[in-house]
């Protein structure tokens, strides 16, 4: 088979700064355009990396590419998306999928229609100690997931360039950048889960003070999205997840935290154990080595490209990326009118 032609839609520092080099590894790919609306930043990274064609739009790309990378600010995920669907090519789309229920339904429509693979970038699903904790669930050690703790907290880090800070261009804060990430890789290890209750609050006070902050200046007058999440999510198999993630939490150090509850043992994922119990005995089972031998990024990369040539299954389906979306909808509509929302 040919070489992949792909493509980069917005080469901003996530497209420069993981997937671009990703994708220059691999023999069967090749990165033919790219297009951003900083042309004078197009240009400038087609002569460092040695990019064929600098497009002025999206629509002068398509002859060029079979396949692209969607990394834009998350606004312009659905319609830059399923416009590329709609011509024919694969996507790679940063995550989140979009920003409502009603766009992710949109594009997974359009992936349908044109017989292309959508790929939604939740690149924690790939990281080692997912992989094995998929394996355990997988196995039977632990059960039934029941309860399911997620904490993701950065201690005074908001995101001080680009716009992260936007609420029209990025749809929220701290949840939607950062917060995603973990959400979906615990809803991932629950296995066929769906959402049917969320409630939630919303903050942004502590940023709007002036205060210390790791990465990078920001307009504390017009921070306009939520530094801090708190939610608690019902399953429709009747398991239950306690959420939260924060840029700017008062703690002392920052936190990435999954543990699942089972009906046979617990499993903490990132300081990987399996804990256990019987008539007499409570026990710990700490992991000590896992076999993964690229890091996730070239796996997730590896997966796409992989799904183009050989039809073989998205780790991320679209399907899935999509349940996100709809929590993540639901937490800012529950904090907003202060009520839980069914789904």
């Amino acid at each position: 088979m040919a070489k992949i032609r792909l493509g980069f839609i917005g080469v901003g520092g996530i497209a420069t700064g993981r997937h671009i080099p990703t994708f220059r590894t691999f023999d069967d790919v090749e990165i033919t355009a790219i297009q951003d609306v900083n042309v004078e930043r197009a240009m400038k990274v087609a002569n460092e990396l040695n990019i064929p064609e600098v497009c002025s739009t999206i629509e002068d790309m398509y002859p060029h590419v079979d396949a692209v990378v969607v990394s834009t600010p998350n606004k312009f995920h659905a319609s830059i998306s399923i416009d590329a669907m709609n011509n024919g090519k694969h996507v790679l789309c940063e995550k989140p999928m979009a920003m409502s229920t009603e766009e992710c339904n949109a594009m997974i429509e359009a992936e349908e229609r044109n017989g292309v693979k959508l790929h939604i970038a939740y690149h924690y699903r790939f990281m080692k100690e997912a992989i094995a904790a998929k394996k355990i669930i997988e196995r039977g050690t632990i059960g039934d997931p029941l309860v399911v703790r997620v904490k993701g907290l950065r201690r005074r880090k908001v995101p001080g360039w680009g716009v992260f800070t936007n609420q029209e261009l990025q749809g929220g804060g701290a949840l939607i950048d950062y917060g995603c990430h973990l959400l979906d890789l615990a809803m991932y290890l629950m296995g066929d889960v769906r959402p049917v209750e969320v409630s939630s609050s919303t903050y942004n006070q502590l940023s709007r003070t002036n205060t210390v902050n790791e990465w990078g200046h920001f307009n504390r007058d017009s921070f306009e999205v939520e530094d801090h999440v708190s939610a608690f999510i019902r399953f429709n198999n009747g398991a239950s997840m306690l959420f939260e993630t924060s840029w700017a939490a008062n703690i002392p150090e920052d936190e990435n935290h999954i543990s699942i509850s089972g009906a046979k043992a617990g499993l903490d994922v990132f300081d990987m154990k399996v804990n256990q119990a019987d008539e007499d005995l409570m026990t710990t089972m700490r992991i000590d080595y896992i076999k993964v031998d690229e890091p996730y990024s070239r796996l997730q990369a590896e997966n796409f490209i992989s799904a183009i040539k050989y039809n073989t299954p998205l780790t991320v389906k679209s399907t899935e990326a999509k349940e996100v979306s709809k929590i993540i909808e639901a937490i800012y509509l529950s904090s907003k009118e202060q009520r839980s929302i069914r789904l």
